[in-house]
């Protein structure tokens, strides 16, 4: 292959890798549904959750889709047609991603229940290859969105300036789906999650998933439209955002085509080295923690090899931005910056979430003296897992300005987000599991098998908070680029040199506003969460009381009834906390570019904080409580039990409804603010 191949065909390659990401995914599919699905009373638990996740997800995309085509509107009458249809393109595609992604988990959540008799090993791969699907559908859509659509624009513009600007409208339709998504889905599935721990575990002394807790099939829905539907929504949009945030500041700070396709090779030889990994976790027999991170750790030193020989056969006497220039080798060495940041933040969050890790073993020790020591330890235990990433980001910025300014940034965002395709398999296979030590509880299966879907569910809670801390992370860096394309577009736009001094109080007064979003925005993710779950400890008490049968196992539960009103709630409050961003840039716009670009960083900081505090301590409460319930600290239904029940409901909401939903939140408010930089700040261009 002559060097200049990926130069002049690099897009080409990309949309035709991802094509084959959608072929393995395809494969992996009819692999998955072609699994025994075990006996009758299995298939007709799992029938039950498939259609009130169907049911729920069509329900969301019609509200949801009221909101887009308002948005649609107002981006085609502000920005024209271009961006208004990149805007359609980037919507669809985050919906089809996690749509298709949750509609084979919940086809194999009994298929990992019924190979969970055979042993641990086919069970894992069953629930991994379920959540590998997922994870290649949103690498392969998210490729082939953006490289399709790029090159139709820039086929039909004569300034390729335009056809990358319409990129932007993209990455705000796949954001703003990815905060319905990933807040709707949160809010259904944490408030299904708690009020059936609350009445079923406390006040009733029920087992997890018992079928005599009319929350149960609620609760596993919840699990699907939150962790699978609503985490590939949210990941489609930050792979996106950082595809599109890598091009538009190759661009912009470099100007040459080579910059342009640099960030499309890198993803696209990302997907084979995903495939590897892939097949590292079927084939390879290992313990199921070791068999998940070592597909990590093969994938990405697969991809460091590709990404060597990439970057020296498009930049062989490397590049120059502005007055810096810049070898080819440490333009590899910024991406080299982004799969080292996977693998840290992989190892950091396993440290504070995993049952085999001390801060998640003193959470369940501070449990013994009940549930207020409980939630100290916790939300200690969250602070302090801000301390090592956030390090770790900083390192990656400072050396990576270093080495290629904020290209260099750009490149190791891409490079972090590459491995998407892997990393999301991790996160699905979580709720994969959890379902189906649900169904093996409900069908009555034999304690041997309940014992090793719940050991992969301990497993699988380590991997969904490895998979949050890796989306927040990376969401910090992916911000801190999309901040620097708003610079730089602005310079373009208004003709001079912008700078936020921190002596002007406008840039002060916008990082206060900016601060301030990310604490609004989980309150009232907080509070929805809350006043559902109360809805449904209402209802499940009434059912008991109405129904005494249900305890004795003579009367049935009505399942329905949990599963409407968590859909209603969802539905109804995911509206405001997803409008915020917007409001919030909209109308700081009007207090002047220094005080938008405030709000920008306020924002990034906070959240980036706000996000990973939340997630690892709701990750450490969950698995502190299942580490109790091994047998430790007196087992299930002692006192520490009660108290780790109390801290985990606390949790659900931090780590799967407000802290992940912190992702696409700053996201929105940086694209927004790029996008309406011609509008708002007509009067001061040139």
């Amino acid at each position: 292959m002559p060097p200049s191949f990926l130069l002049t065909h690099g897009i080409a390659l990309a949309i035709g890798l991802s094509i084959v990401g959608l072929v393995f995914a395809l494969i992996l599919i009819r692999k998955v549904v072609g699994a025994p699905a075990g006996n009758a009373k299995m298939q007709e638990i799992a029938l039950a959750i498939q259609q009130g996740a169907k049911a729920y997800l069509n329900r969301q995309i019609m509200a949801v889709s009221l909101i887009a085509v308002l948005v649609f509107a107002a981006v085609w009458w502000l920005r024209g047609g271009l961006t208004a249809a990149g805007f359609v393109v980037g919507a669809v595609c985050s919906l089809a991603a996690g749509y298709i992604g949750m509609m084979i988990a919940v086809r194999a959540n009994v298929r990992t229940a019924q190979a969970a008799s055979i042993g641990s090993h086919p069970a894992l791969k069953v629930a991994f290859n379920g959540g590998a699907v997922t994870g290649l559908l949103v690498v392969a859509l998210g490729l082939l969105s953006v490289g399709v659509f790029y090159l139709v624009v820039r086929g039909s513009v004569d300034n390729a300036k335009h056809a990358i600007d319409s990129l932007v409208g993209l990455a705000l339709g796949s954001s703003l789906i990815s905060v319905f998504a990933r807040l709707g889905g949160g809010i259904y599935t944490k408030a299904a999650d708690v009020g059936a721990d609350l009445v079923g575990k406390n006040e009733q002394n029920l087992n997890e998933d018992d079928p005599r807790n009319p929350a149960t099939i609620a609760d596993n829905v919840g699990d699907n439209v939150g962790d699978c539907a609503g985490m590939a929504a949210d990941v489609f949009e930050t792979y996106a955002v950082s595809l599109i945030g890598g091009v538009l500041v190759g661009h912009l700070t470099v100007g040459t085509e080579a910059a342009v396709v640099y960030p499309f090779v890198l993803c696209a030889l990302a997907i084979i080295a995903s495939l590897i990994g892939i097949g590292w976790v079927n084939f390879v027999k290992q313990e199921a923690t070791a068999s998940l991170v070592c597909g990590v750790a093969v994938s990405g030193i697969v991809a460091s090899g590709l990404f060597w020989w990439a970057t020296s056969a498009i930049f062989p006497a490397g590049l120059k931005i502005g007055e810096l220039a810049v070898s080819n080798t440490n333009l590899f060495y910024c991406a080299a910056v982004g799969l080292v940041m996977t693998l840290l933040v992989v190892w950091i969050t396993n440290y504070y979430t995993s049952t085999h890790h001390k801060p998640v073993r003193l959470i369940a020790k501070a449990s013994e003296t009940g549930p207020a020591t409980n939630i100290i330890a916790g939300i200690s235990i969250g602070n302090q897992a801000t301390l090592l990433p956030v390090l770790a980001i900083a390192a990656a910025i400072w050396a990576c300005f270093d080495m290629a300014g904020l290209y260099g940034i750009a490149i190791a965002v891409v490079s972090m987000l590459s491995l998407s395709g892997i990393i999301i398999s991790l996160d699905a296979f979580g709720p994969i599991t959890d379902n189906a030590g649900g169904i093996a509880v409900m069908a009555g299966l034999p304690e041997s098998v309940r014992k090793i879907t719940d050991e992969l569910d301990a497993v699988g809670n380590t991997m969904k908070a490895v998979t949050k801390g890796y989306a927040i992370a990376s969401a910090g860096l992916a911000a801190m680029v999309l901040f620097g394309s708003y610079v730089e577009d602005l310079q373009a736009f208004v003709g001079h040199k912008v700078a936020f001094d921190l002596m002007d109080h406008r840039v002060v007064i916008g990082m206060f506003i900016g601060g301030l979003l990310p604490f609004l925005f989980t309150s009232f993710c907080m509070s929805a969460v809350g006043s559902a779950a109360g809805a449904v400890v209402r209802e499940v008490r009434r059912q008991i009381t109405a129904k005494p049968g249900i305890l004795t196992g003579t009367e049935t539960p009505d399942y329905a009834q949990c599963v409407d009103i968590v859909t209603k709630a969802a539905l109804g409050q995911m509206i405001v906390p997803a409008l915020l961003p917007l409001i919030f840039v909209i109308v700081v716009s009007f207090l002047g570019m220094e005080a938008l670009g405030g709000v920008l960083i306020g924002t990034i900081v906070t959240g980036l904080f706000v996000g990973i505090s939340m997630t690892s301590a709701g990750g450490a409460w969950d698995n502190a409580k299942k580490f109790i319930e091994e047998g430790n600290h007196g087992g299930k239904g002692s006192f520490a039990h009660q108290a780790a029940v109390t801290g985990d409901t606390v949790g659900d909401p931090y780590k799967d409804t407000a802290g992940p939903a912190v992702n696409p939140m700053i996201k929105v408010v940086n694209i927004l603010a790029i996008l309406i930089i011609p509008i708002a700040f007509k009067a001061m261009a040139k």
